[in-house]
């Protein structure tokens, strides 16, 4: 754990255009400076650094956030992870914590699998430069069409034939055999008489971990009487096959950019297509695609293509992808590849706009696919054809967005000039089926009983969200009163030091004591109100400000302190909103013929005012719906009479914003 007073001497020392720098060439434009997105395509800059606010923005696609906030969103790091970036930037040393004994021995068990298996890495790379490793595997790469960059990026390399080249040089170089072992580099002699390598007299592909780190290994033997064309590390401690892509770690940043990733089979195809210049590319680690690899993809981007040969393995590979990622609210689409391709042959054979032009010309989506594939065994048989229809309809039923579920339903019913109702009803029964059989499966692991097979229906799960999608989607629970709050928010993170020094004839005027600040006039407000926002991301920004500001902290130190929390619902909320919104400009004062001063005590009161007319309303709204249920039929006087009062008090405070 890093202690406190560490993370503060990081924050205080990082320069958010130092960091955002050395991912993004900024060019200076006032006391800003501004940069092409690297959060989306654009051709005209509209990403803006204020290294006097010690924070980002774009204005295209809304992401905003501080040094930390950047990195966590560029390198998809954690809060932790990003610290110690910041504290390596800097030459920061960070002395952790006190830990348990237990935690001390796991942290540093894991960290020495990690170096290992650093080393077999650099090992196996080392090998290339001389020896069998550069006249077999050195030549086994160039002669499959990769250039020395790419395959010193990759890492890739050659483990010799020896029986324990490795052990012998990771002992020598002073790693224990323990960590070898563990790492799945070393395994027992059958004989039983010592170790030997896991990997020999094989072309290696690294797998990194999405931080970069190489935590696995999947070696090919170039030998054709060898049964074992591929052989992959066993699941470790740093390393499980279902949870980890290779080319992840190349891949995030791009997938991320252009909001797509490409799913391949092999480890060439994901090598190959990157050195061809498409880089949102991955593949599985020696395995069929798996609900955790589908989760981590989601991490980057909500869009997935699957990319597989055109043979019948590839079809049956891509038709199951489909439905896990369907499963996890994914918008899935397909491209098959002509018969006798993969994706390493194709790149090879065809240049970078050839690769392109093909893959948009022939990606469709899952319906189509399915429909065009399957259409082909009906042979005009009707029985046939329904199934076909009935296999479309079950795989809609594993999207979980209802508004998904309804666009493709009538997509499949115009296809196949059937009613909607129809499908409707199929996809309810079988997703009703799913959450029933998810239940039971629920049901039985809490009893300890064995877990229910792999292909049984699952139901439907969250994936993480982002910080932007908690704050404004999943969080925002009353719609009506949203804008408001994000307006509050706005004036306590810009002005909340601020007087509001109203004149004599104002009804706020006090000749008593000091001028309120912005802060103290609208917490006395919303404390007299019930003391709190109704959409609770709001409320624990509106929380995190109070605390900060009851204890007298400055208003730079509080906004800097919110920027850089650990709590990224607070961090995103704060930067979007301590960016200027109403260009409050020594000219626009002059043209207003008005001050700041001024400015504030019209604006702050009649904000106030707008956000009393939202409540009401809100509340209104709700009344209306609970009249049209059938519970609110019987308590129809009641609610009427309630909604009678409000309306009356939203006219009164309606009268008062039109004065």
């Amino acid at each position: 754990m890093i202690p406190q007073e560490t993370v503060n001497l990081i924050l205080d020392t990082a320069r958010i255009e130092d960091v955002i720098g050395d991912f993004v060439t900024l060019k200076r434009r006032g006391a800003n400076l501004v940069a092409c997105c690297p959060f989306h395509n654009e051709k005209t800059p509209s990403f803006y650094v204020s290294p006097s606010k010690g924070i980002y923005k774009c204005f295209g696609c809304g992401k905003a956030g501080s040094a930390v906030g950047f990195l966590m969103e560029y390198e998809h790091s954690s809060y932790v992870e990003a610290l110690r970036y910041l504290a390596r930037k800097y030459h920061i040393e960070i002395q952790e914590e006190e830990e348990s004994a237990e935690a001390i021995a796991s942290r540093q068990r894991r960290e020495s699998l990690m170096l290992v298996s650093e080393y077999a890495g650099k090992f196996f790379a080392d090998q290339l430069k001389g020896g069998e490793g550069r006249s077999v595997g050195w030549t086994y790469y160039r002669d499959r069409g990769l250039e020395d960059e790419t395959i010193a990026k990759w890492g890739l390399g050659w483990a010799p034939s020896g029986r324990t080249a490795l052990i012998d040089a990771a002992v020598a170089d002073g790693y224990k055999t323990e960590y070898l072992l563990g790492a799945g580099l070393a395994v027992e002699r059958e004989d039983g008489s010592g170790l030997a390598d896991k990997f020999r007299e094989r072309v290696m592909f690294p797998i990194h971990s999405v931080s970069g780190r190489v935590i696995a290994f999947s070696g090919r033997t170039l030998r054709s009487d060898n049964p074992a064309k591929y052989v992959n590390s066993p699941e470790t401690e740093i390393y499980v096959k279902s949870r980890n892509l290779l080319g992840i770690y190349f891949a995030k940043s791009e997938i991320s950019r252009l909001g797509k990733c490409i799913l391949v089979e092999g480890n060439m195809d994901v090598v190959m297509m990157h050195q061809l210049g498409i880089r949102n590319v991955v593949a599985s680690c020696g395995t069929s695609l798996t609900v955790e690899q589908v989760r981590l993809i989601h991490k980057f981007t909500d869009n997935l293509t699957i990319m597989y040969d055109g043979d019948s393995a590839g079809i049956h590979a891509a038709l199951r992808g489909t439905d896990l990622a369907l499963a996890e609210g994914m918008n899935v689409r397909i491209i098959l590849l002509p018969e006798g391709e993969d994706p390493d042959s194709f790149a090879k054979t065809h240049t970078l706009a050839q690769v392109q032009e093909y893959m948009e010309a022939h990606e469709q989506d899952f319906i189509s696919f399915k429909t065009d594939l399957l259409l082909q065994d009906t042979s005009g048989d009707p029985l046939k054809k329904a199934n076909l229809i009935n296999d479309i309809a079950d795989t809609v039923a594993q999207i979980p967005d209802a508004v998904k579920r309804s666009v493709y339903v009538e997509a499949v019913a115009a296809k196949f000039n059937i009613e909607s109702s129809i499908l409707f009803n199929r996809i309810a029964t079988r997703r009703q089926r799913m959450i029933s059989e998810a239940r039971d499966e629920a049901f039985r692991s809490s009893r300890g009983s064995a877990p229910v097979e792999e292909s049984a229906p699952r139901q439907p799960s969250a994936r993480e969200l982002s910080p932007d999608e908690i704050a404004t989607e999943q969080l925002e629970t009353d719609k009506i009163v949203a804008p408001v709050e994000r307006d509050l928010l706005y004036f306590l993170l810009n002005y909340g030091s601020d007087p509001l020094v109203f004149e004599s004839d104002s009804e706020f005027y006090s000749a008593e004591g000091e001028p309120p600040t912005v802060t103290e006039f609208i917490a006395g407000v919303i404390d007299a109100d019930g003391g709190h926002l109704l959409n609770p991301v709001y409320q624990r920004v509106y929380d995190a400000y109070l605390t900060a500001f009851d204890e007298g902290r400055p208003q730079e130190e509080i906004i800097r302190s919110m920027l850089n929390s650990p709590d990224q619902q607070i961090a995103y909320v704060a930067a979007q909103h301590s960016i200027e919104k109403y260009q409050l400009t020594v000219k626009s004062f002059e043209d207003a013929l008005t001050t700041k001063d001024s400015w504030l005590v019209k604006q702050v009161p009649k904000l106030i005012l707008t956000y009393s007319d939202k409540k009401l309303e809100s509340r209104l709204d709700t009344l209306r719906r609970e009249m049209a249920s059938p519970e609110g039929q019987e308590r129809m006087m009641e609610l009427m009479t309630e909604m009678v009062r409000l309306q009356k008090l939203q006219k009164s405070v309606r009268d008062k914003m039109n004065k």
